[in-house]
């Protein structure tokens, strides 16, 4: 499988806007199994985070005025990322800042996003829910850290990524798995799942 770039925003709400911005992006590169670089940062948009927020995440109004500023990271995290096909756990929220961000600097991304917590709902019916703490206990993957922080969620949404692309060789036989298969599978009717894994097998 081609490397994937797996992200993760912590944000002060749940949709872009003026008075709701991004405050913490990281992204993990995985390759070969394993991840292999880091970037992780706090931003500075101005943008202010309501108490309910900082209680939730721990990233206060302070952290963020020493931050440095939203533009600057956003351009550095896009840098890192370059070209390489993305992946987030409930990827349409982070989809939204992601694009929205890249907006403010003007740049566009050019790669699709594959969703983990799409995936698991069809490939780990099993699970008792598909949020992303839970799937990584039921799964027995590493601690990653504080929940609702970024590089945390990134590394634990890279794990469980892992852990699906394993399940999809070892249990469904699928030797030729690449971002758009995964980008396929997300996509279709959990009716469905089990003749569209028999296709992808060939």
């Amino acid at each position: 499988m081609e490397p994937i770039a797996v992200i993760d925003f912590e944000t002060t709400g749940m949709s872009p806007g003026h008075t709701c911005r991004a405050t913490e992006i990281a992204a993990v590169i995985v390759e070969d199994g394993r991840i292999v670089a880091r970037y992780q940062n706090l931003m500075n948009s101005g943008a202010y985070v309501p108490p309910f927020i900082e209680n939730l995440t721990g990233i206060s109004n302070a952290m963020l005025r020493k931050a440095p500023p939203a533009a600057e990271v956003m351009a550095d995290v896009a840098e890192f990322v370059g070209r390489t096909p993305l992946v987030a756990h409930n990827a349409s929220f982070d989809q939204k800042f992601w694009d929205a961000e890249l907006c403010l600097i003007q740049r566009q991304r050019v790669q699709d996003f594959a969703c983990s917590m799409l995936l698991a709902r069809r490939l780990l019916p099993q699970a008792p829910n598909h949020k992303l703490g839970t799937l990584n206990s039921w799964a027995h993957l590493p601690h990653t850290g504080q929940a609702h922080r970024a590089m945390a969620d990134a590394e634990m949404a890279a794990n469980l990524m892992l852990f699906m692309v394993a399940q999809l060789r070892e249990r469904h036989g699928i030797r030729d798995i690449s971002h758009g298969l995964l980008c396929r599978l997300q996509k279709v009717p959990a009716a469905k799942i089990a003749e569209a894994l028999s296709k992808a097998r060939g």
